[in-house]
């Protein structure tokens, strides 16, 4: 049955605005239900200082969106009987046993010790393992600068012998946890992840425009990040995923475009299974929305060690995370009904599923910092225009 798409005045405006006030250069949003998409939209330029329309069809980096599709191709491995959730990382990756804890510095020389248990793959799909992200974490950040190790951007090997900043499963932190993931898969399938996300996920969704690297016709009609300039005014950069790395990083990188990613959003929302193709059974789904960091949460507040890529994060208290997915346990009001997962990407691009509701929304953006007040808000809006409609 051909998808039908209908639009919301309401949720139009949430958009054109956004882009007037300047929030933003350019935004799409996108929501489904059961039934296929329900709204579409778009508003301002796919680069500043041109007339060129942003679409749903324009090429993005979703970066951290990419977690739940490295996650779903763990999941079916472990369907399969392949994969063991509560199994050490190292049965998979024994390099992971060399990984200590930083518990601080004597100066300039790190201060470290052996971890208190060993942390699992559960862990890893949970942020749980004591890993951490250089831009919300100042010690990692320091650790990197004193010694050189870097972090995954560059896309070398090398950011593998990053430690942990606290023993697996005392803490939640978000890190590095999903492209440790994704080494995982790639130790059982025996082929590289963007191989077995191609094969396996995008491919049978129909997910045509999401890639491990853009062709020149698609660069041509992707929408660069931007940054403000010294006058407040959004600038186009040629910031950019490594184009040969030493790992396809399960964190962040794929290219994929609204209209795209939507279709992933739906199978999750339809319990595994898009148009009569099935990923995942839907009990497996129904562990990823399932609370697995027990009483600890997702911090109400993380200060940033990078204002330049990420402002703070203030989501406010009540949030527990999934395999995958950032769940909160408390509806506001005219939002997501509690128990819905989400997530999203550092150049503020954002998801939700709400299995309740029965819709899944999206909203894309290529700004930085991430989760910048004015752009947050653009998302709360968004959110609120849309449940609004329904």
């Amino acid at each position: 049955m051909a998808e039908t798409v209908r639009t919301t005045t309401t949720i139009d405006e949430v958009l054109r605005a956004a882009v007037e006030r300047g929030d933003v250069p350019g935004v799409v949003a996108m929501a489904a239900n059961d039934d296929g998409p329900i709204y579409e939209g778009a508003a301002g330029v796919r680069e500043a200082g041109t007339d060129d329309p942003i679409t749903a069809e324009t090429m993005m980096r979703i970066a951290s969106m990419t977690k739940m599709v490295t996650t779903v191709a763990a999941l079916r491995l472990y369907e399969q009987g392949k994969l063991d959730l509560d199994a050490p990382v190292e049965r998979y990756r024994p390099e992971f046993a060399e990984l200590q804890v930083l518990e601080g510095f004597d100066g300039d020389t790190p201060r470290l010790r052996p971890p208190n248990g060993k942390a699992t793959v559960r862990q890893l799909m949970s942020h749980t393992s004591g890993l951490a992200y250089w831009f919300w974490n100042k010690d990692i950040d320091r650790y990197e600068q004193l010694t050189g190790v870097p972090n995954v951007l560059p896309g070398s090997d090398e950011a593998f012998k990053a430690p942990l900043v606290g023993d697996p499963g005392t803490i939640y932190e978000y890190g590095i946890n999903t492209d440790w993931l994704g080494r995982v898969v790639e130790a059982i399938a025996g082929q590289s992840l963007a191989d077995e996300i191609e094969q396996h996920i995008t491919g049978p969704l129909g997910m045509t425009s999401t890639t491990r690297r853009m062709t020149a016709e698609q660069r041509a009609s992707s929408t660069p990040i931007h940054v403000r300039g010294e006058d407040g005014a959004w600038q186009a950069t040629d910031i950019d995923w490594a184009q040969e790395p030493d790992f396809w990083g399960g964190g962040h990188f794929l290219y994929s475009t609204p209209r795209d990613y939507l279709r992933f959003q739906r199978m999750l929302l339809g319990g595994g299974t898009l148009d009569g193709v099935q990923v995942l059974e839907g009990s497996t789904v129904d562990e990823a929305f399932r609370n697995q960091i027990g009483d600890l949460f997702f911090p109400a507040h993380i200060d940033t060690a990078h204002p330049e890529l990420s402002a703070d994060a203030d989501l406010g208290p009540g949030l527990r995370f999934g395999l995958g997915l950032l769940l909160n346990e408390q509806q506001q009001p005219g939002m997501r009904a509690a128990g819905s997962g989400a997530w999203a990407g550092l150049f503020n691009t954002h998801f939700w599923v709400d299995r309740t509701t029965r819709v899944t929304g999206s909203i894309f953006s290529q700004t930085l910092p991430f989760i910048e007040p004015p752009v947050l808000q653009m998302y709360v809006d968004f959110e609120q225009a849309l449940y609004a409609s329904l």
